[in-house]
């Protein structure tokens, strides 16, 4: 196997930042792609310690040129690339109707779009070799998406469509080029304090919040396990319950308390700086401001070998009882 060669886009701050000191401990070289050099200089101070090169390339991933510009640099310096993890991503949450032209187009760039130039970046050079792993991140709530997030929850969507559409052609051409998908709930991680916010209330993460850590360890198993997907813990088997069986029970319960479970009490004070068209400034790192209400154990790690076996079990289950009624009636 090739010296592993990591690209992770948003790497200086949040789920990015964890997710390359993970893979670095994992003895992987990191090349660092974000807008914000001195984060991204924090960033890789974090990694001396563990013996293995950086690289920082300044792009903004909503500029497919600049990010192949980006890719050829870190494959000039690090040599060629392995894994490439698209984590960049900036929100603006609210009510569409509140929400201008400019931030759904920007918004939609930088996450689903930015999703696609790191894909199609990292493909181009992958083939050459026809060997790599790209690793795409899809939000868990999207089972049953709540109110106030519709365009991040329109982008996390098409990433999904998207790497499952992209799967067959890679099998057509015969590439050893693995997606994965990695399924989110809500993380720990700055992204909350500079989403573009139109609701007057400062924002919270909503159900169950996990530390950067942890969608750090489920990427690091979707680059090496070769998964199709990992979900991380189980908050999304209720709402999809719900929104299948009781879809309109489940738009009332979001109706109500969709919005007071994002939103804090407390007023947002005058336009705080948010990162839709620039960089926020400030030390930021991998942790957001929730740390006191983050669950504190290790949520199962559901993967896509799992929900085969699943699947086959209540397929089974269900063969058995049809057998059974039918002897009944016999």
């Amino acid at each position: 196997m090739p010296q592993q060669v990591a690209v992770i886009t948003g790497a200086g701050a949040g789920i990015g930042r964890a997710t390359a000191r993970t893979l670095a401990r994992a003895g992987c070289d990191i090349a660092l792609v974000g807008r914000n050099r001195d984060r991204l200089n924090d960033a890789a101070a974090e990694l001396q310690a563990l013996n293995v090169r950086t690289h920082i390339a300044c792009a903004d991933v909503a500029d497919a040129a600049a990010l192949d510009a980006a890719a050829e640099e870190i494959e000039q310096a690090l040599g060629p690339i392995t894994i490439w993890v698209n984590c960049a991503g900036a929100g603006v949450r609210g009510q569409l109707a509140a929400i201008t032209p400019d931030e759904i187009r920007r918004a939609t760039e930088v996450t689903y779009l930015g999703t696609v130039n790191g894909t199609r970046s990292a493909l181009l050079r992958m083939r050459r070799r026809s060997y790599g792993t790209i690793v795409n991140l899809v939000a868990l709530a999207g089972l049953r998406p709540p109110p106030l997030q519709s365009i991040e929850n329109g982008a996390r969507a098409a990433i999904r469509t998207f790497s499952e559409s992209l799967r067959p052609e890679l099998l057509h051409d015969g590439d050893r080029i693995h997606i994965a998908l990695v399924h989110l709930p809500s993380i720990n991680t700055p992204h909350f304090s500079w989403t573009r916010n139109h609701t007057g209330k400062r924002l919270k993460p909503m159900g169950p919040v996990y530390e950067p850590e942890i969608a750090a360890e489920a990427i690091c198993r979707a680059a090496f396990g070769k998964y199709r997907d990992i979900w991380v813990g189980t908050s999304g088997i209720k709402s999809w319950v719900i929104s299948t069986f009781l879809p309109g029970l489940s738009d009332r319960w979001l109706s109500k308390g969709g919005y007071a479970k994002q939103m804090e009490k407390v007023a947002v004070e005058g336009n705080e700086p948010d990162d839709l068209f620039g960089t926020v400034a400030g030390a930021y790192a991998a942790h957001g401001r929730f740390d006191m209400i983050t669950r504190k154990g290790v949520p199962p790690l559901l993967t896509s070998r799992h929900a085969q076996v699943g699947t086959a079990i209540a397929a089974a289950g269900f063969a058995l009882m049809l057998a059974v009624r039918c002897r009944r009636r016999g």
